[in-house]
């Protein structure tokens, strides 16, 4: 009896989320209600405050929801091939696959950033900087084992090579026209530029990177 009562606690809750994520997609953080995100969810507005006290705490839990295969993979970087270009691109492509899930939650925390409260940004710096600072620790940890170079600006050089991940989500969806590459050709052009920026290798710039035809 228990276990079914747990099992349908982790359902609403599942649908709480997915409800959220599909109201905050279309109506902003600012716009969506927690009454439409009881709508959305089947439920009533009394049982997602059971779950979840304040709007800023369901936006926590959303971020969190969506990040979950990165902060999975992060936590068990000893499980990593420790080869940089290697683990970069597995990073990478993880991070991509969030990022295109969730393309509208993502382009609406980029659009809505002036306009979100305090509460709210501290929510979502609170579900995404430890994914970035596990990040900073793996590169830290090449470092010492010599591949990546001591002079690096680690957290400057996370925050350029997600940046240019989401940039390139961006550029998908709000300009898709044809570029003569695949997304999976991007992926790789993004990890092998950073990968050349911060290793200790130094790598023939006249060995072009061998890319298989464009989709």
């Amino acid at each position: 009896m228990a276990g079914l009562k747990k099992q349908g606690t982790v359902k609403t809750r599942d649908r709480l989320l997915k409800a959220a994520i599909e109201v905050f997609s279309t109506e902003g953080f600012v716009g969506a209600t927690t009454r439409e995100i009881a709508r959305v969810a089947g439920v009533n507005e009394v049982t997602l405050f059971r779950y979840f006290p304040s709007k800023e705490q369901l936006l926590g839990a959303v971020a969190q929801h969506i990040t979950a295969l990165k902060a999975e993979a992060l936590a068990h970087q000893e499980e990593w091939t420790q080869d940089l270009h290697r683990d970069l691109l597995h990073y990478a492509t993880l991070h991509d696959k969030m990022l295109e899930e969730y393309e509208a939650l993502i382009r609406m925390f980029i659009g809505e950033a002036q306009r979100h409260p305090q509460e709210a940004l501290q929510v979502l710096q609170q579900s995404f900087l430890p994914l970035r600072e596990k990040l900073i620790a793996y590169l830290r940890n090449c470092i010492e084992r010599g591949s990546v170079r001591p002079d690096v600006d680690l957290p400057l050089a996370v925050d350029q090579f997600t940046g240019m991940l989401l940039a390139g989500m961006v550029r998908r969806h709000v300009i898709p026209i044809m570029r003569g590459y695949s997304r999976a050709q991007y992926l790789e052009g993004c990890v092998e530029l950073f990968v050349r920026g911060i290793s200790t290798v130094v790598v023939n710039p006249s060995c072009a990177m061998t890319r298989p035809p464009a989709n």
